[in-house]
């Protein structure tokens, strides 16, 4: 969150005549009590974003365009649900479960053409998270971000299911400087060939 995921979908739709597809948090019931009480509802909200993700995914699949998707199943489950059974909010019985439905779903999905990375500092996100305004991300815990920044780079380390590239988020402006979306554009294009 907070790293640039939307802005650099919306542009890249105007670059490459993408469809968009962008995470489900505002249909999220249990966000907002995720966010007050992350061991009761961590469990219930990685499900629901997992189950989301895949119906997402299957709708890409059927579209038979080019798309780009702000955020995939594949990290829902390896950053994001993995913290929360690491820090004890997924306990040991749901986790099995959950990993259990998370492997059957991914082998059923076809990987994407170019995974993308946004790296980006958690001072960063920070600001950006304020900025955003959104009340419930507001009282965050940095710990929290730094967690799941381990994760990401964990996860993206291992990641194998298709090429990959990695944009610094916090030193590239491709909203704003022409230079950096010149730059990006080019270096997408050798990727994607």
């Amino acid at each position: 969150m907070g790293s640039g995921k939307s802005s650099l979908v919306k542009w890249l739709c105007q670059q490459f005549e993408l469809a968009p597809f962008f995470e489900p948090h505002d249909e999220n019931p249990y966000l907002a009590d995720f966010y007050g009480d992350m061991k009761r509802w961590a469990f219930n909200s990685q499900l629901f974003f997992m189950v989301q993700r895949y119906k997402i995914h299957r709708s890409i699949e059927a579209l038979g365009r080019p798309v780009v998707q702000d955020r995939t199943l594949y990290e829902d489950a390896e950053v994001f649900a993995a913290h929360h059974h690491m820090s004890g909010n997924i306990d040991d019985r749901d986790w099995a479960a959950y990993t259990d439905l998370y492997t059957t779903l991914r082998a059923d999905l076809r990987p994407p053409d170019l995974m993308i990375y946004l790296r980006c500092s958690t001072k960063t996100l920070r600001k950006r998270i304020k900025m955003r305004g959104r009340a419930y991300e507001q009282a965050i815990p940095s710990e929290y971000l730094r967690s799941l920044d381990a994760l990401y780079e964990s996860w993206f380390a291992r990641y194998d299911l298709s090429p990959t590239m990695v944009i610094e988020s916090d030193q590239i402006d491709y909203v704003t400087k022409l230079f950096d979306r010149s730059a990006l554009l080019d270096s997408i294009r050798q990727h994607l060939r």
